[in-house]
């Protein structure tokens, strides 16, 4: 009997003692996803955003002292340009919106507004607790803050309008990292998993799990801190890159997914 039937066998049991005491089994299987292709990362990148705009990887590094903002050519990895956050900073989630690229620090709860075109400083903004990753959904950005709360801004105040609970199995899911707004999906990397959470905006509640391992050990990366933390999205082109802290690739890959309902 093969591992898989094991497997198929004991959820379905585990399924029928559910039913029985009326409850319904939540368990969700991992979306698959084929790899497309490989590109070259910088492997000493501490990666902490990643979006992809008019033809080019946009990447925020963090650690203090080394946090920049990067427009990355997609082909070979090379910076195009870059604008350095100074210490006590510690660079983390970006997004792009309208002409502007918006700019997260760690534990500094201050936020920067950057031009998109040439990185030349804009203004600050503050908010409470601490800043993680950001995307937006074409009206609100979204940010994470390491914990499983989901945090929706005004993209023009820069002011918090509400918040979600990120939930699995109707348990918390912490370590909300890196996000990507992806076909009516949040999609959020969990610090030091190896998971990418699929993320229903409306209710916080997790659909499915994208299961990435494979691409952590194709990374090259060694490094205890070489978490998976990168993801975007080329809606244009309907292509998914992921990277990671310290990772010497960068992957693009084919995901099979469903929509969410509407």
């Amino acid at each position: 009997m093969s591992a898989s039937t094991v497997s198929a066998r004991r959820w379905s049991a585990l399924a029928l003692l559910l039913l029985a005491f009326g409850l319904s089994p939540q368990l969700r299987a991992e979306t698959p996803w084929t790899l497309v292709k490989s590109y070259p990362h910088d492997p000493a990148a501490f990666t902490e955003g990643l979006f992809f705009h008019d033809g080019a990887l946009f990447e925020s590094t963090g650690l203090e002292g080394q946090s920049e903002i990067r427009r990355v050519a997609l082909k070979d990895g090379k910076v195009l340009e870059r604008r350095v956050i100074p210490p006590p900073y510690f660079g983390e989630g970006i997004v792009n919106w309208k002409d502007r690229l918006i700019s997260l620090t760690w534990r500094h709860r201050t936020g920067f507004v950057w031009k998109l075109d040439d990185f030349s400083p804009v203004g600050q903004f503050r908010y409470e607790g601490e800043g993680w990753g950001l995307t937006e959904d074409g009206h609100s950005l979204i940010m994470s803050d390491g914990t499983a709360q989901l945090r929706f801004l005004d993209p023009e105040q820069l002011t918090e309008q509400r918040r979600i609970t990120v939930s699995f199995n109707g348990r918390p899911v912490n370590r909300l990292n890196e996000l990507e707004y992806v076909k009516g999906e949040i999609w959020a990397n969990i610090w030091y998993d190896s998971r990418i959470a699929r993320i229903d905006p409306r209710t916080g509640t997790v659909i499915d799990w994208i299961d990435i391992s494979p691409l952590y050990e194709a990374s090259g990366a060694k490094d205890g801190e070489a978490v998976p933390n990168g993801i975007a999205y080329d809606a244009k082109g309907d292509r998914l890159f992921i990277t990671g802290k310290y990772w010497a690739k960068l992957f693009e890959i084919k995901v099979k997914r469903e929509s969410i309902a509407r």
